[in-house]
């Protein structure tokens, strides 16, 4: 079997190479707290403006439950294949596959995003600080990330994990520092009412807007599982994934709470919808104008963000890719492993080469923020479809399996979080169903049915290797590190 000869010591992942620490932030630097505290988040403000702390709220909540959802399945099935797995022996191997060709697709994604809002973010700052700079080339800085991350996912997953941690705990410490200071600064303007629906837009008014925002703080939870795919790098992976994911999504999910109503009370919650992403109007422009020196840490801290947020990426699309090339369900070329580094190098290419075509050529079509949202709305909408399916395998599973079953763990947590989840994936994905689904607007409203057509090619692969291996789909759901269990 595939699974069994390719796994071994000599030729496949390093085993026990990356310990707790170290998969705790790579789920972290999976979500870019950084990059989505001064970006991503700020995207909603267009829908829930002064209430946008709510609509964070709303999106913790929705990641808890499928955080605790996948932590049950990791506990199961160890996997570099992770949420593919879990589906394929939840559900079916057929969704399994369909999900490994999503997530795979959220990982190539995942770097392009973040390093438009590094190109752009450079680009802006050097341009306020040096008036020669042009404030529209971007682009340079962007291929410098993808250089920076190409080079260290190819040494191997000690040196990426390190990586990930070092620059995780700066961006982090930076971010609450200055939220404490904003804290101090709104002094009597500090209110609980940025919880309530008070501060929506007129275009949005009440549980649409805040909805509506929640679409952007889920990207921005984006990546929480990220520590799944490094279970057959990890010591003691049914112990140390479950918890890297439960923890990674509290304590990042908090500091997301706190760091929103924090800036939201500072700049005033009546005027907060024109707040932004870059300028005056923005988590540096604020640092700028009440701290002096203090935007220059700010600035590091969001570039920081944004490459440890590609280096997660390539390593989340890198390893599924490997696991699904291991046993042929994709081109087998993706499963082969640097000799001496032991990583799955061709995966790691093959990322880069996506990751520089869609930042050129979405950032140069249109402009880097722009490029940055429409990235944005892709990944929510396939990772949304795949968190609510993960809800659905966690019960799939385990009443399948019968014993262990518990009716709280796998019955009642994963229905809401199936139920909080669906109405953010409608609004993204541009499907109003519901009277409070607030719809996008072009070009962000193309991405629906661009998702759209790339799992229609998956569904047509899919039926081409049920028509000539169907072995390579049922082996979607033995990927992991026990493959001579008996498939239930």
């Amino acid at each position: 079997m595939a699974t069994t000869a390719q796994t071994g010591t000599g030729t496949g992942l390093r085993r026990d190479a990356i310990g707790l620490r170290e998969v705790l932030f790579q789920s972290i630097t999976d979500m870019a707290p950084g990059a989505a505290i001064a970006a991503s988040i700020p995207a909603g403000v267009a829908f829930a403006a002064g209430s946008l702390p709510l609509a964070v709220v709303f999106a913790l909540i929705a990641c808890l439950f499928c955080a605790w959802s996948i932590g049950q399945l990791a506990r199961e099935m160890p996997s570099a294949g992770s949420l593919a797995t879990y589906a394929a022996r939840g559900l079916h191997p057929a969704v399994g596959f369909l999900v490994a060709w999503g997530y795979v697709l959220v990982g190539f994604l995942i770097p392009p995003l973040v390093l438009l809002q590094l190109g752009f973010t450079t680009a802006g700052t050097l341009n306020s600080e040096f008036s020669g700079y042009p404030a529209n080339l971007w682009w340079p800085w962007a291929l410098l990330g993808a250089v920076i991350v190409l080079a260290a996912g190819f040494y191997g997953i000690r040196t990426s994990a390190r990586l990930g941690t070092v620059l995780g705990v700066f961006e982090i410490g930076v971010f609450l520092v200055l939220a404490i200071f904003l804290l101090f600064h709104a002094g009597s303007s500090n209110t609980l009412s940025v919880f309530t629906t008070k501060y929506t837009p007129p275009g949005f008014r009440g549980i649409s807007g805040v909805i509506g925002g929640s679409v952007y703080t889920i990207l921005a939870f984006g990546g929480f599982e990220g520590a799944a795919p490094l279970a057959e790098e990890a010591k003691n992976p049914r112990r140390t994934i479950p918890r890297a994911i439960m923890l990674a999504t509290l304590l990042i999910g908090l500091l997301y709470v706190f760091t929103t109503y924090a800036v939201d009370v500072a700049y005033g919650p009546a005027k907060f919808g024109t707040f932004s992403t870059t300028g005056p109007n923005s988590w540096e422009g604020l640092a700028r104008s009440l701290y002096g020196l203090f935007w220059f840490f700010v600035f590091l801290a969001i570039v920081n963000s944004t490459i440890a947020n590609a280096n997660a990426g390539v390593n989340v699309s890198s390893r599924t890719a490997y696991a699904m090339g291991r046993i042929g369900a994709f081109p087998r070329f993706l499963a082969q492993v640097h000799p001496r580094h032991r990583s799955p190098a061709m995966a790691i290419v093959t990322g880069f080469v996506i990751t520089c075509a869609v930042t050129l050529g979405l950032g140069l079509s249109y402009d880097p923020v722009t490029a940055f949202i429409m990235v944005a709305t892709a990944l929510v909408i396939v990772l949304v479809a795949i968190y609510i399916v993960m809800n659905a395998a966690c019960i799939g599973y385990f009443a399948r399996r019968g014993r262990g079953f518990n009716p709280v763990s796998h019955l009642v947590i994963p229905i809401l979080g199936i139920a909080t989840f669906v109405p953010a994936w409608l609004t993204s994905a541009g499907l109003k169903v519901f009277s409070f689904v607030a719809p996008l607007s072009p070009p962000y409203s193309y991405m629906g049915p661009g998702v759209a057509g790339f799992m229609v090619l998956g569904v047509i692969y899919l039926i081409y290797l049920y028509q000539h291996d169907p072995q390579r789909v049922i082996e979607v759901g033995l990927v992991h590190l026990d493959p001579l269990e008996e498939y239930k």
